[in-house]
């Protein structure tokens, strides 16, 4: 075999050689590395989908068909079997006002509260049985009191975004703050004028029906809604004998005589109702 010639071993000998990996890529540092990776890329990926699926304080979830069916259509029977529930009349009998008038001319029930506030949350189940038995609810959300007040996180409802369609009422429904203190909705002038006539301290809830009625501050206590889902406070609402169902049933049968003795809302059948009845005679007017 003939040797290289001179030239051609020249020319091998200047050839760099191949790159030798490092003892770092020759060990199992690569394969942990990528995992590091994956497991950072997961951990990232993690975070943005809570972030972005994570309920602010202002969006509410969408209430749940059965609740507010059950909450809307409370049986007749529960509501006299019910009566006053033991609930302390929460309203008081103005004189004097001209009837105050909603939207389309009928009678005003207005309601001022904030979705953060424990007292709010619990008077808003009895609102809600009483004027169905005048109309319908539309756009009803779940929502539920601060975590940080008194009786945290007591579920309800909002009225937030809401109508309300009845041949008797009006119903003129202002939340203030969401359950985060953050703003809402602000009455109009006309609204804050009527809540600083009758209760200048400013307290919520607060109720005035048609000017022939008032309510400064809570109906009812939180107690017998604390840890419940709307699923179980609404499913109380077949048995009368329930605490849940006596304070929410109980306070919207006073709601219900205060309404029935409004001009147009006494044409209501419920107001024909012997309960009822005995109720308004006991609130006057």
């Amino acid at each position: 075999m003939s040797k290289p010639k001179q030239k051609d071993r020249q020319q091998a000998k200047g050839r760099p050689r191949r790159a030798q990996p490092s003892s770092f890529w020759r060990g199992p540092w690569p394969i942990l590395g990528s995992l590091g990776v994956v497991v950072l890329l997961v951990a990232i990926f993690v975070v943005i989908s809570r972030l972005q699926s994570a309920p602010t304080a202002s969006t509410a979830p969408t209430a749940d068909p059965t609740v507010i069916a059950e909450i809307t259509h409370v049986s007749p029977s529960v509501a006299d079997a019910v009566g006053t529930g033991g609930v302390t009349n929460p309203l008081t009998q103005t004189t004097g006002a001209t009837i105050l008038t909603g939207p389309d001319g009928k009678p005003e029930i207005l309601y001022i509260g904030a979705e953060w506030c424990p007292y709010c949350a619990a008077e808003r189940w009895g609102i809600v049985v009483a004027l169905s038995r005048f109309g319908t609810f539309s756009g009803l959300t779940f929502t539920t009191s601060s975590s940080t007040d008194v009786f945290p996180d007591t579920r309800t409802l909002s009225f937030n975004g809401t109508s309300f369609k009845s041949s008797y009422v009006d119903f003129v429904p202002v939340e203030l703050e969401d359950r985060a203190r953050k703003p809402l909705e602000t009455p109009t002038p006309q609204e804050n004028q009527i809540w600083q006539t009758y209760d200048p301290q400013g307290n919520i809830p607060f109720l005035d029906f048609g000017n022939r009625h008032i309510q400064i501050g809570r109906g009812v206590l939180p107690d017998p809604l604390q840890g419940l889902s709307w699923q179980q406070i609404a499913a109380a609402l077949s048995n009368p004998t329930s605490p849940v169902t006596r304070v929410i049933v109980g306070n919207a049968n006073y709601l219900t005589a205060a309404i029935c003795q409004l001009p147009s809302g006494q044409a209501a059948p419920v107001c024909s109702s012997p309960t009822i009845k005995q109720i308004a005679t006991e609130l006057g007017g």
